[in-house]
């Protein structure tokens, strides 16, 4: 799979329960980096995307939590060249697909 397949997304949440966020937490490191508390950063292909949507939906309460899922556009370059960073740097995990 190139990554010309793959789409970039911000991943935002809002949980009202703590063992809620922890379980949405851990279902999104699997799935791209933390970039900041409730933020991540994912490359997915359309399935990758399906997955995660339909995992967050199992995991969630939907009148009190709030998952925000931002298409940043395909992933055809780094990440860091279109990434605008006030502050401390983005540093991005070094991540290896296992298939």
């Amino acid at each position: 799979m190139s990554r010309g397949d793959r789409r970039r997304y911000l991943v935002a949440y809002d949980i009202s329960d703590d063992g809620r966020r922890t379980q949405v937490y851990t279902i999104m490191l699997g799935y791209g980096d933390w970039a900041q508390y409730s933020v991540f950063l994912c490359e997915l292909t359309a399935l990758e995307l399906a997955q995660l949507r339909a995992l967050l939906r199992a995991n969630i309460h939907a009148h009190e939590d709030q998952v925000l899922i931002v298409d940043l556009g395909r992933a055809v370059r780094p990440l860091e060249n279109n990434l605008e960073v006030l502050g401390k740097g983005y540093e991005p995990q070094i991540r290896s697909h296992i298939i």
